[in-house]
């Protein structure tokens, strides 16, 4: 394991490496010039100019890289070129709403489509069991930003019961306003999120619902709970865990469009403003930390699975000797 974790580490420094070198290179690809974004319309050329060499985006590319590179071996993640700003301390301010609103949302989602998942498999040929299974099958395919309008026309516009956007001033210091804040748009994710995981959750438990360990296991007299409490949930938990890797992640990277209908302060409408103003360094931080975390979550999901199934552990410990 020791070795497998050191194999894990070393792939997930390469994998930031490359990340860092493709990102760095597609922004400088995308048109406009972040110079603008300081000069006023009908700048002269020489105040054009002077503005790209206060912010060094006139030196040549492999300088600039070897700048930036240099700036997150020593954590810094460089000033903004419109607000003047650290990056690192607004990007930490964004994550205040951003993490909560993320981890809400996935553990709201979780205890969704575990149960329901469960039920439509073990139910599959009742009229109950079919209805789960065409509404995951819709929830799919409604978009985030669709189903948040909705919501808000619903529970905050016409009931009244949730504010339609935006986040208190002073934060978390007012935590039941910061909630209610929340509340949307946690809902809103999970429903989206959980669409998807009851599909997995339904395949997996098929799978462990079909199997001949389970058969045998009531065979010897065991309860299907007792059975599946005893030998199904490890099984049918090693795939889904992958998948909520995959979705964790991607709810994090995609909280821009959910923060963006809410009006959040979060790390999505950072990246959002950064893009619009061709703040390079704004950018490249809130992806290089977006990217971290997606790998550190990926990597947290593989080693789950081999602590959950011995079977990945013996693989393991074969390929090692």
């Amino acid at each position: 394991m020791g070795r497998y974790l050191l194999r894990r580490l070393a792939f997930l420094l390469v994998s930031l490496a490359l990340a860092s070198v493709v990102l760095f290179a597609l922004l400088r690809m995308l048109p406009g010039d972040p110079a603008n974004a300081l000069t006023s319309v009908g700048a002269s050329p020489e105040q054009i100019a002077a503005a790209r060499h206060s912010i060094g985006s006139d030196k040549p590319l492999p300088e600039q890289f070897v700048h930036w590179v240099g700036q997150l071996a020593s954590g810094d993640l460089g000033t903004s070129f419109v607000s003047s700003l650290p990056v690192g301390p607004e990007i930490a301010s964004r994550l205040n709403v951003t993490i909560p609103l993320t981890l809400a949302a996935f553990v709201l989602a979780v205890f969704i489509a575990v149960p329901v998942g469960f039920v439509a498999a073990h139910r599959r040929r009742t009229w109950y069991g079919a209805l789960l299974n065409g509404v995951s099958q819709l929830g799919i395919a409604v978009p985030v930003f669709w189903l948040g309008m909705i919501l808000i026309a619903v529970f905050a516009l016409n009931a009244g019961w949730l504010p339609a956007g935006g986040f208190p001033q002073d934060g978390w210091s007012q935590p039941t306003e910061a909630i209610r804040s929340l509340a949307l748009p946690v809902i809103t994710i999970a429903l989206v999120m959980s669409a998807s995981l009851i599909r997995y959750v339904r395949s997996a438990a098929l799978d462990v619902l079909g199997s001949d360990y389970l058969r045998t296991a009531r065979a010897m007299g065991l309860s299907f709970g007792q059975a599946m409490w005893r030998h199904g949930l490890r099984n049918a938990s090693v795939p889904v865990i992958s998948i909520l890797g995959i979705e964790l992640a991607s709810t994090l990277l995609g909280a821009v469009v959910v923060e963006s209908v809410y009006a959040l302060p979060g790390l999505g409408s950072l990246l959002a403003t950064g893009i619009a103003q061709h703040d390079y360094p704004v950018i490249q931080g809130v992806l290089f930390v977006s990217t971290l975390t997606v790998l550190i979550i990926g990597f947290a999901a593989d080693f789950a699975q081999r602590v959950i199934d011995p079977r990945l552990r013996g693989r393991l410990s074969g390929g090692a000797r």
